[in-house]
C-alpha cells in the first residue's frame, strides 16, 4: 500500500473556483551581472581543474575584510577558457563549465565565480539561431535541480533559481514508487532542506517537456524527499485549467512507508442513499508489516469496515491477514421492504521460506465467513467470486526429527464450507485439529546403506497415526459453542508390513499385510423401544468413554510393463507409434469381525445386528469376509513425428494419450453383485499442449430394478448392453494467445508475483469468471513493459496482442435411469489490445442445463499516458451493473480520480 493516502483532496472537496492565471514557461531572466572588459590583460588559465586562487601577498586595501567562510577548496574547469578578472574579482568559465565544492556540484554553459562574495552565477548558452543549450545542473547532496539560471552563495548556502526542474522519487519501498516532477519559475533555496517556490508545477507525467497534466501552485514550500506545502492550487489538463482546486494543499514526497489518509469514493445508491466507500487510514508497523483500515458509510444506516495487514521478512516468511464486515440495511425502518443482514469474511495467508527452518514449517491459507458474503457484498472486486461455491481453509504446522528413524509430525486445522444455494443445512465441515505422525520405512533385515535384494531384505514396515476432532455445523452456529455439539473424535493407528521382489525378471510382486487399531471417545448402543410412538422405534443411546477395535488384512499384487512400438519409416511424417501398457493384478483378504457387533430385536422379533462403532469418526469394522481380486490397466500412447525444423537432427515426440486407465474387481465372498463396476479415466493434451482433455466414466455390468437399485442380474440378460453407463465426465480447457503463432522464446517469462485477490478467495486464477476491478488499488493495474508515452498515437502494425481462454465441462448421470446431465456448461474469456493504449476484453459462458448465460462481463481500458480509463459492464443477469473509472496512474496522486457506477440489480 502506498503511504500517500492523504495527499490531494481534490475530488473530496471539489472547490469550484475559476483560476485564470497561467503558468509561465521558459521565462528567461538575464543575469544581473554585466561583464566589462578589463584594462589589464589577465592570463588565461588552462581548461583543467585548478585550486582556488591564492590571496595576493601585497595588501591593496587597509580595510579589514570579512574572513571567508569557505571550509574547503573550490575546483573548477571549462572547455573554452577560464578567465580571471582582478578588477571585477571574478572568474569567468565558458562552455562546459564545472565547479565542485564539498558536496556541491554545478555544471553549466557559462559560470561566473565571485571569489570575494563567494557567490557563483550560472546560465545557459545561446547559439546563433537563438536555441539554448547546456542548461545548468545543480547538485547538493542527493538533491538535483536543472534550472535556466542560478545564483548560489557558498557561505550561506542560499540560492536563487530561475525555471528550475527537479525530480523527487516517492513511493512505498518494495511496492515501488513514482517520480514527482517539480517545476518552478523562481525558486529560493533557504538552506539545505528548504526551498520556496513561486509559480510552480507538480506532475508525475513521463513527458517532462509537455506534460499532459500538472498541478499549478502559486506559492509553495518544498522540502526535498519529504513534502510540498502549497497555497492556492488547481489541476491543469493539457494546459487547460479545471475547477478542481483547493485553497491549500499538502504533497508528501517521503520515500518509504508513512501513515496517511485513504480517500473514499463517493456515490449514491437508491436503496441505501449516499455513500462514502473505501475511505480509511494506512499505518506502517515496523519495518516488516503494515495495517490498512478502510470503511464504507451509507446514509440509510448501512456500513462496512475492512482491515488488511501485509507482512514480509525476506528469507523468512510472508503473508497477509484480511477481515471484512458489512452491515447491510435495505430501505428504511417502517417500510414493508425493510431488511437488515450482516456478512463477514476472514482471509489469512502465510508462507515460510524453506531455508528459514528446514526441519519445521508453518503455513496458513484461510478463507471463511458468511456463505452469502461474495453474493451480497457491495464491492465490485467480489464480483468474480460470486461464482465460487466453496470456501476452504487450512492451517498447519509440521516438524521433522531427522535422526534415524526419522519422524514426521503435523498439526492441521481445516475448514470446508458449501456456499451454493442448494447446500445442505449443515454446510460447514471442520477438523479442529488433525494430528498426524509417521515413522520412516524401516528394513529390519537389510543394511542401512546397502542394496536390498530378495524377499527377506525387502521386508519393511512403517507406523503412522491420524487423530481428528471433526465438526459439522451451519452458518448460524458457526463460531459459537453450539458448533461443538455432535463433534466426533477418534484416532487411527496403522502398521503396514510389505515386501517386494521380481519373478521371471519381468514381473514385480508385492506382498504384505496391514494392521489398524481404531480409537474413539464415544460409541452408540441401539435398542428397540416399543413404547415410543404408535409402532415403537429404534433408540440410539450415546455411550461416553474410550473404546477401540482393531482390524487387519492381507494383500498382494503383481504387475509388469509391456512396450509396443510400430515403425512406419523415417521418411514418413509419423515415423513411429509407441504404446506402453502397465497391467496389474491385485488380491486382498479381510476377515470378518463379528466380535465387535451386538444384537437387538425389532418390532417383529427379528434379530438385527449392529456395531456400537457405527457412526463414529472412523466407522465400524466389516461384518463378513472380503476375499477379492482387482485388475487395472494403465496405458500411454506416444507418436514420433518428423520435426518441421529442417535443421533438427532428431524427431519430435508427441503425446497422444497421457493416460488411459481401466480398473475393476471381483469379490469371491459376496453373495451377490460380485463384479465391481468398470472405472475408466484418461486425459491428453493436443494443439501443442494448449488444449487439455480429461474424461472419466463408470460402467456397471448389473441391471437395476424399477426402484433404481442394482440387482444380481447382468444387464445384457435384462435386455440391455454388456455394460450400463452410470456416469461420465468430460472436461476441456483451452488457452491460446498471439504469441502461440510467433517465434518461441528460449526462456519463459518470469511471473509477476502480483497478489491475486480472486484466487486467494477460492476462485479461479484466470478471468473466466470475470476480473476483480478494485479501482482504489493501483497494484491491480497491469504494469506494461512497453512505454509508448513518447508516441502520440502508436500503431501495432500487423501484430495485435490478444489472448483467448475456453473451458467446457459436462457431467452425465444415469445411476437410476435418470439419463440426464447433472452439469453442462461452457465458459470463455479473452482480451485484445487494439493499440498500445486500447484494450478490450470480456468473459461469459452458457449453462446448457439451466439454459442461461453465466456471469457476463465486458471490459474496456484506455491508457491516457498519465491517466487510466476503464469501463466494466455486466449487461444482464443477477449482477447486472456497470463501472466507470478515470484517474491518475501514479500511486502518489491516485486519489485524483473520478468514478461512477450503476446500482446492482439484485434478482
Amino acid at each position: 500500500m502506498q503511504s500517500n493516502k492523504h495527499l490531494l483532496l481534490f475530488l473530496f472537496l471539489l472547490a469550484f473556483s475559476v483560476l485564470s492565471t497561467s503558468a509561465q514557461e521558459d521565462k528567461i531572466i538575464s543575469l544581473p551581472i554585466k561583464v566589462q572588459k578589463d584594462s589589464i590583460t589577465a592570463p588565461l588559465f588552462p581548461a583543467s581543474v585548478i585550486d582556488t586562487v591564492q590571496a595576493d601577498s601585497i595588501i591593496s586595501d587597509s580595510v579589514k575584510r570579512k574572513p571567508s567562510l569557505l571550509l574547503g577548496k573550490i575546483k573548477y574547469k571549462a572547455k573554452d577558457y577560464v578567465k580571471l578578472s582582478q578588477k571585477d574579482q571574478k572568474i569567468y568559465l565558458y562552455n562546459e563549465a564545472e565547479i565542485y565544492y564539498q558536496d556541491t556540484e554545478l555544471k553549466a554553459g557559462i559560470i561566473i565565480l565571485d571569489y570575494i562574495k563567494n557567490e557563483v552565477y550560472a546560465g545557459r548558452l545561446k547559439d546563433s539561431l537563438g536555441n539554448y543549450s547546456q542548461l545548468p545542473f545543480f547538485k547538493q547532496g542527493d538533491n538535483e535541480v536543472i534550472p535556466d539560471s542560478i545564483r548560489f552563495n557558498f557561505d550561506t548556502q542560499k540560492a536563487l533559481i530561475w525555471n528550475s526542474r527537479t525530480e523527487q522519487q516517492a513511493g512505498l519501498g518494495s511496492l515501488g514508487g513514482d517520480n514527482m516532477k517539480v517545476y518552478a519559475e523562481i525558486t529560493k533555496k533557504e538552506n539545505d532542506s528548504v526551498y520556496f517556490l513561486s509559480e510552480g508545477k507538480l506532475t508525475t507525467s513521463t513527458d517532462t517537456i509537455n506534460p499532459d497534466y500538472y498541478i499549478r501552485v502559486r506559492k509553495a514550500k518544498f522540502v526535498p524527499k519529504k513534502k510540498v506545502i502549497a497555497g492556492l492550487s488547481n489541476l491543469y489538463i493539457a494546459d487547460v485549467p479545471t475547477p478542481i482546486g483547493l485553497p491549500f494543499a499538502y504533497f508528501p514526497l517521503s520515500v518509504g512507508r508513512t501513515a496517511g489518509l485513504i480517500m473514499p469514493t463517493f456515490g449514491n445508491d437508491p436503496d441505501r442513499g449516499y455513500f462514502l466507500q473505501q475511505g480509511g487510514y494506512y499505518i506502517p508497523i515496523g519495518d516488516y508489516a503494515d495495517l490498512t483500515l478502510t470503511g464504507d458509510f451509507y446514509t440509510n444506516g448501512s456500513y462496512g469496515f475492512r482491515t488488511q495487514s501485509v507482512y514480509v521478512k525476506r528469507y523468512r516468511y510472508r503473508g497477509n491477514v484480511n477481515f471484512r464486515y458489512e452491515n447491510l440495511v435495505a430501505s428504511q425502518k417502517g417500510f414493508s421492504d425493510y431488511s437488515r443482514s450482516t456478512i463477514w469474511n476472514l482471509q489469512m495467508s502465510h508462507s515460510q521460506d524453506t531455508k528459514a527452518s528446514p526441519n519445521s514449517r508453518f503455513s496458513a491459507s484461510v478463507n471463511l465467513g458468511s456463505s452469502s458474503y461474495y453474493q451480497n457484498s457491495l464491492l465490485q472486486q467480489n464480483l468474480p467470486n460470486t461464482q465460487n461455491n466453496t470456501l476452504s481453509s487450512s492451517i498447519s504446522y509440521s516438524k521433522t526429527f531427522p535422526a534415524y528413524p526419522s519422524v514426521n509430525m503435523s498439526l492441521t486445522m481445516t475448514h470446508s464450507q458449501n456456499t451454493s444455494a442448494n447446500a445442505p443445512e449443515d454446510n460447514i465441515d471442520m477438523t479442529l485439529p488433525t494430528f498426524q505422525a509417521s515413522l520412516e520405512r524401516i528394513y529390519p533385515f537389510a543394511k542401512k546403506d546397502g542394496i536390498k535384494k530378495g524377499i527377506i531384505q525387502n521386508i519393511n514396515f512403517q507406523y503412522d497415526v491420524n487423530a481428528q476432532n471433526r465438526l459439522k455445523t451451519n452458518d448460524e452456529d458457526f463460531l459459537t459453542g453450539r458448533m461443538f455439539d455432535g463433534a466426533r473424535i477418534g484416532a487411527r493407528h496403522r502398521i503396514p508390513l510389505t515386501t517386494n521382489f521380481k519373478v521371471a525378471k519381468f514381473f514385480s510382486v508385492s506382498v504384505g499385510g496391514n494392521y489398524e487399531d481404531i480409537w474413539t471417545l464415544e460409541t452408540y448402543k441401539k435398542r428397540f423401544d416399543a413404547t415410543a410412538g404408535e409402532n415403537g422405534e429404534v433408540v440410539r443411546d450415546t455411550i461416553k468413554g474410550f473404546d477401540r477395535f482393531n482390524k487387519y488384512g492381507f494383500s498382494a499384487s503383481i504387475g509388469t510393463t509391456v512396450y509396443g512400438t510400430f515403425n512406419f519409416g523415417e521418411d514418413k511424417k509419423i515415423q513411429a507409434l509407441r504404446h506402453v501398457m502397465r497391467p496389474s493384478l491385485s488380491y486382498g483378504y479381510t476377515p470378518s469381525f463379528e466380535q465387535f457387533y451386538d444384537e437387538y430385536l425389532d418390532a417383529n422379533g427379528n434379530v438385527v445386528q449392529y456395531s456400537r462403532f457405527e457412526g463414529t469418526l472412523n466407522g465400524q469394522p466389516s461384518l463378513g469376509k472380503s476375499n477379492s481380486i482387482g485388475f487395472s490397466l494403465a496405458n500411454t500412447l506416444e507418436a514420433k513425428v518428423r520435426d518441421k525444423d529442417s535443421t533438427a537432427t532428431e524427431a519430435k515426440k508427441i503425446s497422444i494419450l497421457n493416460n488411459f486407465n481401466i480398473s475393476t474387481g471381483y469379490n469371491f465372498e459376496a453373495d451377490s453383485l460380485k463384479i465391481s463396476p468398470l472405472s475408466v479415466n484418461g486425459g491428453t493434451s493436443i494443439l501443442n499442449k494448449k488444449m487439455s482433455i480429461n474424461f472419466s466414466a463408470g460402467l456397471d455390468p448389473y441391471a437395476i430394478d424399477n426402484n433404481g437399485r442394482r440387482i444380481n442380474t447382468f444387464n445384457i440378460d435384462n435386455g440391455g448392453s454388456w455394460l450400463r453407463l452410470t456416469r461420465a465426465n468430460f472436461n476441456v480447457g483451452y488457452s491460446i494467445d498471439s504469441k502461440t503463432f510467433g517465434k518461441k522464446k528460449e526462456e519463459e517469462e518470469e511471473e509477476s508475483g502480483e497478489f491475486d485477490y480472486v484466487a486467494q478467495s477460492g476462485g479461479r486464477d484466470d478471468d473466466l469468471f470475470g476480473k476483480a476491478d478494485d479501482f482504489y488499488d493501483t497494484r491491480s493495474n497491469e504494469d506494461r513493459s512497453r512505454n509508448s508515452d513518447d508516441v502520440e498515437n502508436p500503431a501495432w502494425g500487423t501484430k495485435i496482442p490478444w489472448n483467448f481462454r475456453l473451458a467446457y465441462s459436462a457431467s452425465y448421470s444415469n445411476t437410476a435411469r435418470q439419463n440426464e446431465f447433472s452439469s453442462h456448461s461452457l465458459m470463455f474469456s479473452g482480451d485484445i489490445e487494439l493499440s498500445p493504449r486500447w484494450k478490450v476484453g470480456g468473459s461469459s459462458g452458457y449453462d446448457f442445463k439451466n439454459k442461461g448465460f453465466t456471469l457476463t462481463q465486458l471490459r474496456f481500458e484506455r491508457d491516457l499516458k498519465s491517466f487510466n480509463m476503464r469501463f466494466t459492464w455486466s449487461p444482464f443477469g443477477r449482477y447486472e451493473r456497470w463501472y466507470f473509472f478515470i484517474g491518475i496512474k501514479s500511486s502518489i496522486l491516485k486519489d485524483l480520480k473520478w468514478e461512477n457506477r450503476s446500482q446492482p440489480a439484485r434478482r
